[in-house]
């Protein structure tokens, strides 16, 4: 398979460092490569129409039209309208996980300790929580509108009695995922560690962002992989129509 940035070289690339977050439209037609830089890397994620932001990610929708417990290539990320807010064209670690969520203070003070910014200065201990709520604030959004969030690179796997467990290592150093946007997107995003992670240290990993103009028969294999899947992407053509 060919390297997408061969064929469309990144515009702008910049490093999101371990605990931090950002928030951006990703526009119609774009294409944002994330790269795990270190390898055991997460990112929580959330998806929002630009335009109208009542529409947001839902993901139980996005695994039930799949018939599919994980997200991966191939796969759509659908809005509460049933329009694809993003598809993964691309995805090296081959597991995203739609269940953990993201912590907040409270939790990752039981879990790492209290690493306050009086000590740690920019190394204080950040959760998942308010880092999504800074950036939703950014555009006019608040705690209400804080729903479902998806772990990028994370693997979470079901035993036979149903129990869940973190799956380590499944991200290694230069594994990339990359979303196409067939809309105007609003990625909301913070790099943190997965809640079930068992690592009794607070080290969130960095990525790398990659922003691509891409052209859409990148995100064909998306569209023809499901019959719901050629509905979503139509669905999504008629805002543009």
């Amino acid at each position: 398979m060919t390297d997408s940035t061969q064929l469309f070289p990144p515009f702008a690339e910049e490093t999101l460092p371990g605990g931090g977050h950002r928030s951006f439209v990703l526009k119609r037609g774009q294409l944002l490569r994330l790269t795990d830089i270190r390898g055991g890397a997460n990112v929580s994620l959330t998806l929002l129409n630009a335009h109208e932001k009542t529409e947001r990610l839902n993901l139980p929708d996005s695994l039930k039209c799949q018939h599919t417990a994980k997200l991966t290539r191939g796969h759509c990320l659908y809005s509460d309208m049933g329009r694809v807010l993003a598809a993964i064209t691309a995805d090296t670690c081959g597991w995203s996980d739609s269940i953990g969520g993201v912590l907040c203070a409270t939790e990752v003070a039981e879990k790492y300790g209290q690493g306050r910014y009086q000590e740690l200065r920019n190394g204080f201990y950040r959760n998942g929580t308010d880092n999504l709520l800074v950036e939703l604030g950014k555009w006019g959004l608040g705690l209400s509108d804080l729903l479902m969030t998806l772990n990028l690179f994370s693997k979470v796997s079901v035993d036979d009695n149903g129990g869940l467990h973190f799956v380590p290592g499944n991200s290694k150093a230069g594994d990339y995922i990359e979303l196409y946007a067939p809309m105007d997107t609003l990625v909301v995003l913070t790099a943190l560690q997965h809640p079930m992670d068992p690592n009794p240290e607070y080290a969130p990993q960095p990525l790398k962002l990659s922003w691509m103009n891409a052209d859409p028969s990148v995100a064909e294999h998306c569209r023809t992989s499901r019959p719901e899947n050629e509905r979503g992407f139509i669905n999504t053509d008629r805002l543009f129509a």
